[in-house]
């Protein structure tokens, strides 16, 4: 997480201009240790993976002469937990890895610590002792959720990350709840802007007993686009034959395809249209048109087994991104591969359907920097109004009523519950990393 101190234009010190470095906290249930950590969302920049950072704040009484372990596990799930019978698990883990956090390890480089770890250690003390992962792009896949039913209820399957701190004599032990944080993070991917092929695509259809064929051409304005962005495509339809043209459908369809044991895949529209505005097109006649789409899932909430972002959570979650394969031997690793198509269809009086399909790319923008708080917008028991995007089923200060208490920036050792924000000389603010339930979800589900 990119550091976020800054000084006063004007030089005054000025106490009331000070900003902070957002950090997200969570202990134990019985308080002994407590994990710190910058971000929830790490992106895949296809070359590297931001390094998953953070500290870990330790009771050396508690401990005694045990250990401190923590571990990032991918894994795919693809059946509810309560339907686990006779010792079998529906999950599959994709990605494993553990590091000794405490006592450190005689090999642990001390002295490589990220400017997040140097600041947090040293305002939380000599008990604080840093984590760091450094994920493969090649070889970890996205986070990606399969959208359940209304009705459904528990963890939805799909690909998910937890980073998970415990306490144990041994790295085989099993880990208790009580001295244990399991923290849902998730892995995003950033596809770069980088020249490719506007996407085109034509096609002709004979007819029986007709002279010339009916000839369909599409095009994209461009190849890639971001979450929440309207497609334009361009149709020309030129038609020598003697059949008519009805109406014409475009749409965005999702394909994810699950990589398993076996390859089963999945298609689901997520954007469409249907128009008959200058219909029909009659024999010599030609029509170019452009058509807008957008893929939201604001529209699709009710469709099951959609793939999306993350965890499942309409206010910060979108549909899945496309998955930039770097190698393609290492796609079982990836557990879901998404792509998106546009499909153009046109309907054709007693002669059938002529269609074009137009692969692109739906992705993330480049990320910004994060957002900072300055202490003269926060006035104690009033909430500024804005929504951090880097949360996850986090309850943001735009966001009222629910079920779960919203999530509380609080400094370090503050019972401050006025709703005001702490300030002190490291310019750290301390939320809560805080899921809201899903609905119908039991206490075990929320990774809270």
């Amino acid at each position: 997480m990119a550091d976020a101190e800054q000084h006063d234009a004007n030089g005054d010190g000025d106490d009331s201009k000070k900003t902070g470095t957002r950090v997200f906290k969570k202990s134990s249930p019985n308080g002994k240790i407590t994990v710190y950590i910058g971000r929830r969302d790490f992106l895949d920049h296809l070359t590297h993976v931001d390094p998953i950072d953070g500290v870990v704040l330790i009771d050396p009484e508690y401990l005694k002469d045990r250990k401190v372990f923590c571990h990032v596990l991918a894994a795919f799930r693809y059946g509810r937990e309560d339907l686990d019978v006779l010792g079998l698990t529906f999950r599959k883990d994709l990605y494993l890895a553990t590091q000794q956090v405490y006592p450190p390890p005689p090999e642990a480089e001390q002295n490589n610590l990220t400017r997040l770890q140097e600041r947090l250690i040293k305002k939380l003390g000599p008990n604080a002792y840093p984590f760091y992962f450094q994920l493969s792009p090649q070889t970890t896949p996205a986070s990606v959720t399969l959208q359940p039913a209304p009705g459904d209820t528990g963890k939805p399957c799909g690909v998910d990350y937890e980073l998970k701190t415990y306490v144990a004599d041994s790295l085989e032990d099993k880990p208790h709840k009580r001295n244990s944080v399991r923290l849902a993070i998730r892995k995003l991917t950033y596809a770069p802007k980088k020249p490719a092929p506007q996407p085109t695509a034509e096609t002709s259809r004979e007819f029986i007993m007709s002279p010339n064929p009916l000839h369909l051409e599409a095009s994209l304005d461009k190849e890639m686009y971001y979450h929440g962005e309207s497609i334009n495509v361009n149709v020309t339809i030129t038609n020598n034959s003697n059949k008519s043209v009805k109406k014409v459908k475009v749409s965005v369809r999702q394909i994810a395809d699950i990589c398993l044991f076996s390859t089963a895949q999945y298609k689901c529209p997520v954007a469409e249209i249907e128009s008959e505005e200058r219909m029909p097109v009659g024999p010599s006649q030609t029509l170019t048109k452009v058509y807008t789409v957008t893929p939201l899932l604001a529209e699709n909430k009710d469709k099951r087994g959609l793939a999306l972002d993350g965890k499942l959570k309409h206010e910060d979650t979108n549909l899945a991104s496309s998955t930039i394969i770097a190698d393609p031997s290492q796609k079982e690793n990836l557990g879901i591969i998404v792509q998106y198509r546009v499909k153009v269809k046109l309907i054709v009086a007693f002669g059938g359907d002529v269609s074009v399909e137009l692969p692109f790319t739906l992705t993330h923008p480049k990320e910004e920097e994060p957002e900072l708080i300055s202490q003269s917008e926060v006035i104690p028991g009033v909430t500024k109004k804005t929504v951090d995007h880097n949360l996850i089923n986090l309850e943001t200060s735009s966001t009222t009523g629910g079920d779960a208490p919203a999530a509380a920036a609080t400094e370090l050792g503050a019972g401050d519950s006025s709703g005001a924000v702490q300030f002190d000389e490291d310019d750290f603010i301390f939320e809560e990393f805080t899921r809201l339930r899903l609905k119908g979800a039991s206490a075990a589900d929320e990774e809270a």
